[in-house]
């Protein structure tokens, strides 16, 4: 295995080159979240011809701050579980494309994979593990801070704020869920909401009101977040008013909502009205030999470790659709 080489997986020289064009590949999955790397893994296991394609590594997992639910970790950092996965990839060697943006494909016996930069690879399946992403707030502070006291997951980070002063911005069902977990291990909970009132379902909204270290500012939004080395602070607008005040807080929780990234498959697979791919058990979707995993599909529970099996489930699913249809 390629241990220790953390900071520089991806330098010349290494278990890794780029796709080929003139190549006619088993698999191409595209997305190197936990999914994707999974897929990955277990199809180099199967010796299928696999090329991954991904604008980053890591998807979602490299901005949770700590992961204290994955087996095998008491607690891990987000980034450093991404290291994991990307050592036990690259140990097969793979063809690998790191900062490609796809930018279409194309069903068929032999399907095709199209990139920006103009750039097109042949396939017989495809896996699509291209995530979500989270909405952001896009204020001052918020990049910058992210995985050190700006979080995105509730159940990944809620236990690293016991104790704590937290926001959480968001009042669907999502703000008011993060609230749930936070309330239960934080000192004070503070809600804030752009409407004048929250919009998640009643019965959430009713547990959340049984806690007494909650509150609530409705009719505002976060404007800025301060700290250098993590969350100090952030700058709150009141939007009825249009006055603006500072709050001491530890931790800053992002509960907009989330967005899949399936524009690349609409009109080409069938989706839910979240937009998300429709799967069966097989991970098999609505186009034969095209297979899909991970947060981007309509499995529920959005987890590392269900993406993971998720993927795994996709590649010996696409494993077994070329064995049924070899020549």
């Amino acid at each position: 295995m390629l241990l220790n080489l953390a900071p520089s997986l991806f330098a010349p020289g290494l278990n890794f080159k780029p796709l080929q064009t003139d190549k006619l590949y088993d698999v191409i999955i595209i997305g190197a979240g936990p999914s994707g790397l999974t897929a990955a893994v277990y199809c180099l296991r199967k010796g299928l011809k696999t090329g991954l394609v991904s604008v980053q590594v890591g998807g979602q997992m490299a901005d949770t701050s700590g992961i204290e639910n994955y087996l095998g970790y008491r607690y891990i950092n987000g980034m450093e579980l991404v290291e994991k996965f990307r050592e036990q990839v690259l140990q097969f060697g793979i063809d690998f494309e790191i900062k490609a943006q796809v930018r279409s494909i194309e069903d068929g016996d032999v399907k095709q994979v199209h990139l920006e930069d103009g750039r097109a690879f042949r396939t017989r399946t495809l896996i699509v593990a291209s995530g979500k992403q989270y909405k952001k707030l896009g204020v001052p502070g918020e990049q910058e801070l992210t995985g050190h006291g700006v979080a995105y997951c509730s159940i990944c980070d809620a236990p690293l704020f016991a104790g704590k002063k937290v926001v959480v911005s968001g009042g669907g069902n999502s703000g008011v869920a993060a609230a749930l977990d936070l309330v239960k291990l934080a000192e004070h909970v503070t809600l804030i909401q752009r409407r004048d009132h929250l919009t998640g379902d009643k019965l959430l909204i009713e547990k959340l009101s049984a806690y007494q270290n909650v509150d609530y500012l409705f009719e505002h939004i976060v404007t800025q977040i301060h700290g250098e080395n993590t969350v100090t602070g952030v700058t709150i607008l009141n939007r009825k008013t249009g006055e603006s005040f500072e709050k001491n807080v530890d931790g800053v929780f992002v509960e907009i909502g989330l967005i899949p990234n399936s524009a690349l498959v609409q009109g080409i697979l069938e989706l839910n009205e979240y937009q998300e791919i429709l799967v069966d058990c097989h991970c098999r979707t609505s186009a034969p030999g095209i297979f899909a995993a991970g947060d981007v599909t309509s499995v529920p529970f959005k987890q590392i470790i269900i993406a993971c099996g998720e993927g795994a489930k996709a590649a010996l699913s696409a494993n077994e659709y070329i064995l049924n249809r070899a020549d």
